[in-house]
């Protein structure tokens, strides 16, 4: 039934974000603290993701940020959700995550994206070629990169760390593509539900109907990624969540901003056609009273047959958004359990 007990393992997503007149380093500390308060929780992993030229979101360099999170951690497993390949040479990743590895064994994940996590200047800023814009090199740099931590392949480079020492590598997407081919690696699929809702059933269905076994994973594993805001009341949740679609409406405009506060979201003058925007958007995703947003979270699993749930909060005040995760683990999972 939708109104079950949340009973698959919960993650933690997070952006660093930026509020408005606040700075990229009380971001950062802000998830640091979310950090700590996810691993006593009982949160299954805290993974952060890769964006540049957003002034909203302070997590562009993803293996510096989990090295300080897992310094002030201890059992949470830390990971990219995620490191945008086509950005880097597979062989530099390959020595971040390794030592990520080997300083934090058994903690440790690379989820993978193709996409740039950024504009197309930026992209080119960060790639410095015009080759690699259009990521029809990722199958090629995938393999690399997993070449590069396989301890019985033979080369001329050794990554050091790197080679013996695999984090577990993740594939994520938006679309089919990923999907199909985290299926043929037969590798773990987290998909972004969070902002391509439409696309989660189909993709879902790709990875699983390519899927074959492979050394790392016997059977398809899919983890779902959802935005979710839980609050006393579905009232305050959804003005909670007001400046996340703020936010989202500036980014579409090319208004690259800090996150509004909740009053400044709901003075907006927001047109019809933006409201019915944001509408749409929040469709699948879960905001409101532990009561609801069980049932919503319920609904996903029902719908997606997800093996894992990753929650993403993006609201303004750091304590809003540890007391939602507070209330997710307690009142709609019931306690979360290693």
């Amino acid at each position: 039934m939708a109104s079950r007990v949340i009973d698959v393992p919960l993650s933690v997503l997070d952006l660093a974000p930026v509020a408005a007149g606040a700075s990229a380093g009380e971001a950062l500390r802000h998830t640091t603290e979310l950090a700590r308060r996810a691993d006593e929780l009982g949160y299954h992993r805290f993974w952060v993701a890769e964006h540049h030229n957003m002034p909203a979101i302070a997590s562009s360099a993803p293996a510096v940020l989990i090295a300080h999170l897992a310094a002030h951690t201890t059992d949470i497993r830390l990971g990219s959700g995620g490191v945008m390949l086509p950005n880097h040479a597979p062989l530099v990743v390959a020595e971040q995550f390794g030592t990520l590895e080997a300083l934090h064994p058994g903690r440790i994940d690379l989820g993978i994206g193709r996409a740039p996590g950024t504009d197309q200047v930026t992209a080119l800023a960060l790639r410095r070629t015009m080759e690699g814009l259009s990521a029809e090199g990722f199958p090629r740099e995938l393999n690399d990169l997993m070449g590069y931590f396989d301890e019985t392949a033979s080369g001329r480079i050794t990554a050091t760390p790197g080679r013996g020492q695999r984090p577990a590598v993740w594939l994520l997407g938006s679309s089919g593509f990923s999907a199909q081919l985290a299926g043929a690696l037969g590798l773990p699929f987290s998909f972004a539900h969070h902002f391509s809702a439409q696309h989660t059933l189909p993709a879902l269905a790709l990875y699983r109907q390519s899927f074959r076994p492979s050394r790392w994973l016997e059977r398809p594993y899919a983890m779902v990624a959802v935005n979710a805001v839980c609050a006393e009341s579905d009232e305050r949740a959804e003005w909670l969540a007001g400046p996340a679609g703020l936010s989202f409406l500036r980014l579409r405009s090319g208004r690259l901003e800090p996150l509004a506060s909740p009053d400044e979201a709901a003075a907006y003058p927001y047109t019809e056609f933006e409201r019915e925007f944001l509408a749409q958007r929040r469709q699948g995703q879960a905001s409101g009273s532990p009561e609801t947003v069980r049932r919503q979270l319920g609904e996903l699993l029902d719908s997606t047959g997800a093996d894992e749930l990753m929650v993403t909060t993006m609201v303004y005040d750091v304590a809003d958004r540890v007391r939602s995760f507070e209330l997710i683990a307690t009142e709609v999972a019931g306690g979360l359990r290693r």
